[in-house]
This record gives C-alpha cells, structure tokens and sequence, in this order.
C-alpha cells in the first residue's frame, strides 16, 4: 500500500529563515516559468514551451543566480516545473471538456507553501530509526532540521515534501510497499447516515454528535476578521499591523481545520475498530453545497425574487464545517489498512423509504420525512429517528450489493 505520513517539524531560527528562502526562490522559479509560457504563446507566434524545454534552461539558471537558485536540490526545482505543467494539463483538460478553464496564476509568496524532493537522497535525506524521538530531515541549504515523529514510519520513503502552513512547518513522506495492519474480525456490519444535526447516526441507533468546530470558533472569527477588513486597502501588505491580523486570522482557521481532522480520524477509528463491514451513501459534497441559481425578475429590470439563498448558505456553511468528503476518504483509508470493506450506496431515497429493516413496509414517499429527525411512515405508521432510518437503509443497499457480489 502507498501511504503518506506528516510530521511537524521544529527548525531553528536560522533554519525557518531558511526554509522561507527556499519558498520564495521556488515560488520565483514557479513565476518565471509561467511567465515564459506565457509569453511564448502570445508573443512567439503562439509557441507552446513544454516541460521538457524549461527543465533543460535549469542548469544555465542555476549557473547565472547561484546564490538564489543554484543552492537549493537541481530534483526539487524540477519537481517546481513540473508542478506548473500539471497546472496546465489540467488546463487543457477542461477546455476539452467544455468547463470553466482556469488559467494557471502566478503565485504570492504567501501561497506557495510547499517544495517537493521526488526522490529519497536526492537533496533531502530522512534520518530515522524505528524508535528515534529525535528524528531529523536533511535539507539541501537548510541544513538538519528536527522532526517530531509521533509514530514510525513503515514501507519505503519514495517522496519528501516540505510544507508551511501558518507560522508551522510540516515534512510530508509518501510511502510504499507499506504493510497493512489487519484487526480480528468482529462479525458486525454497520451503515452509516451523515448529518448536520448529528454528525453520524448508525444502523443500531447511535449518534455522534457533531462538534461544529466552525461554529464554536466563530466569535473569534469575526472579531478578528472585523479588525482586519478595518485596514484600507491602500495599507494592506504593507505594515506589521496588518500582516499581524491577517496572521491571527489564519491562525485561527488552522486551528479549526486540526480540530476537525483529529475528531475524523478518532471517529473513524471507533468505527473501523468495531466493524468489518461498513457502508455509506455516495456523496456529492461539491453538489450539496453550490449556491441556488438567481431568479430573474419577471419584469427583467435588474431585480431578482427571492431564492432562499441566505438559508441554503447557512446549510451549506454546516455541511462544509462536517467535512463530510475527508472524513470518509479517512474512513476508506483506515478501512483498507486494517483489511476492513467499505461499501458506497446509492443515495437515492434512503431517508424518504420506510426501513424494512425497522419492521418497515419499503414505501417510498416523501411526506414520511415529516421534520429534519422524525420519519413517519404515510402506509404503515411506522414512526422512527429519520436519521436511524437512512442509517438501517442504507445498511439494507449494502446487503444487496454484497449479495450481487457472493
């Protein structure tokens, strides 16, 4: 199995200086190449100026600025360049396919956060031993920088990448021939219905709360949102008070986001743990939370009828705070390692289908669903948590499709 496995690391003063140093001549070389496409295409009677191209320039580059780009890894600067052609591959690949293009920007300083070693040696070296708590990372023109390793790392190092988020560094190591762990077996199957109320409701009637990371933080937020949209524009950038805000900011949302993802794995882990089937509805996230449409005016001067936007958005801001999408692709990865199934079902009806599985007669109405938690069958009265339904259907899809499969 592949895996990837982040660290915090704990650099110096001169070793972050350093690893800043290393950002921005990457985030340079990023530029200047995007740049060159750029102007091939318009300018050069529409050349198109490929990967191969600008990689072999790297040499002359390196030679011409030693001090800013011939000291860090020759690998990582190509891994640089070729970051910038998947930029546009996938370019190409959705104007061929009729969706918005997106032309590939230029990059702040400030958005450039990671670096990339595509091989083990080459300009970066992981110095670990099975058990060492004093793990260290060498970095070509940084130096060795501590790493603190939580737990080891099994399998083949392929990869390292070296990421900033915050005032933090993180080293990020995928993995090969990783060995899976696999858990005895339980008997137990279980489905799984998401929510907002409750973060998951099981088919035996569980739930889990949901934490609302967001919201709980929210106050916070807007204060110090508030203080920083207080600065005008013509000063943004530009003092130690504004960047200072804008940092605490970010702070602050990183924080939400760890929080988050510590309660997915905890969460998933409870349920690989117990389990050895799992199942779940196949998500659209991205359809879930996109905006409703405008609706015109009939008069078509300029004004628009109300479209429950203001609502959707209060909807749309929970089922972002969930995480719904990384919570089941940890739940997919943990599930794999520990030699555990994961079924995905159709979503179809499962909260509108009176549960069989509840003593239930199978009709399919949409009046059953008579609140966000209570289901009331209209055929057979059959009154349940409608949370616990979609969960005991959703359960019922997977033995289907376990049927299908034997």
């Amino acid at each position: 199995m592949i895996r990837a496995y982040r660290f915090l690391l704990r650099p110096t003063a001169r070793q972050q200086a350093a690893l800043g140093e290393m950002l921005r001549d990457h985030c340079s070389l990023y530029n200047a190449a995007l740049q060159e496409r750029r102007g091939a295409y318009r300018h050069v009677s529409k050349t198109t100026v490929r990967y191969g191209d600008q990689s072999a320039q790297l040499k002359e580059i390196r030679a011409f600025d030693p001090e800013r780009q011939g000291r860090w890894s020759f690998s990582s600067q190509q891994a640089t360049l070729r970051r910038l052609d998947k930029a546009f591959q996938a370019f190409f690949r959705r104007v061929k396919a009729g969706q918005t293009p997106g032309y590939p920007r230029f990059k702040s300083v400030g958005h450039f956060d990671t670096v990339t070693f595509p091989k083990d040696g080459d300009g970066c070296r992981w110095d670990s031993t099975p058990h060492d708590r004093q793990t260290r990372v060498r970095l070509q023109g940084v130096g060795h920088v501590r790493v603190h390793q939580h737990r080891p790392v099994r399998g083949r190092v392929k990869t390292i990448s070296v990421k900033r988020e915050g005032s933090r560094w993180y080293v990020v190591l995928a993995c090969d021939n990783v060995p899976a762990e696999k858990l005895p077996p339980t008997g137990a199957v279980i489905g799984i219905d998401m929510g907002t109320t409750h973060f998951l409701t099981t088919s035996e009637g569980e739930h889990t709360p949901n934490p609302r990371f967001l919201g709980a933080a929210a106050d916070e937020l807007v204060a110090a949102q508030r203080h920083l949209a207080t600065f005008p524009q013509r000063t943004r950038q530009r003092t130690k008070k504004h960047r200072a805000a804008a940092r605490k900011v970010a702070r602050l949302h990183a924080k939400v986001r760890r929080r988050r993802l510590d309660f997915h794995h905890k969460t998933a882990r409870v349920l690989i743990a117990g389990n050895d089937v799992i199942a779940h509805e196949r998500l659209n996230t991205a359809g879930m939370t996109k905006s409703p449409a405008p609706k015109p005016g009939p008069d078509n001067d300029g004004a628009f009828l109300p479209n429950g936007a203001a609502a959707k958005a209060g909807l749309n801001r929970s089922i972002l705070d969930a995480g719904w999408g990384q919570f089941l692709a940890i739940l997919a990865n943990k599930a794999e390692s520990a030699g555990r199934l994961v079924i995905v079902v159709d979503p179809h009806d499962t909260s509108r289908t009176c549960p069989p599985g509840l003593g239930g007669c199978g009709h399919v109405d949409g009046k059953s669903r008579v609140t966000q938690a209570k289901f009331q069958c209209t055929a057979c009265g059959l009154t349940a948590n409608a949370d616990h339904v979609g969960a005991t259907n959703i359960l019922d899809r997977a033995g289907l499709v376990l049927c299908d499969v034997v």
